[in-house]
């Protein structure tokens, strides 16, 4: 098992990457297990790359950000996606559901922050995520 330490937005998490079945990997990030599936099964060495260019994924936070596309709401804690109820060009109200997320057998609902147009959509239904990953943009 490789271990690694990442600090992601001011955040720390360690991560502990098990060995690849197939297309599945066996990650834990800060105690909680992953299974995370790869699109392309890689070769053994490149394996090792793959897990970290997932786990740090969050860190493209800071890109809708300085083009101006709007309000970025984030996963408040780590979890699984199990819906996204809003699609890109759909008017929101601040409060207005826009996904849920299960963590430690509890669903919670993520809400708008603002009113506006909902300009992208980062998570996917099964999808895991840290805590601050991106769900969606509101402009």
């Amino acid at each position: 098992m490789k271990n690694y330490k990442f600090k992601i937005n001011g955040k720390n998490y360690e991560v502990n990457i098990g060995e690849a079945e197939g297309k599945t990997l066996h990650v834990n990030v800060n105690g909680a297990d992953y299974q995370v599936e790869m699109e392309n099964a890689p070769a053994a060495a490149a394996v090792q790359a793959t897990p970290a260019a997932q786990t740090a994924a969050p860190a493209p936070a800071a890109a809708p950000k300085p083009a101006g596309a709007g309000v970025t709401v984030k996963s408040p804690l780590p979890g699984i996606i199990i819906s996204v109820d809003v699609k890109e060009g759909q008017a929101v109200k601040r409060g207005q559901k826009v996904a849920v997320i299960e963590a430690m057998k509890m669903e919670n609902e993520i809400l708008a922050e603002s009113d506006g147009t909902v300009t992208a959509v980062f998570a996917r239904k099964g999808d895991s995520v840290l805590e601050g990953a991106d769900i969606v943009t509101i402009g």
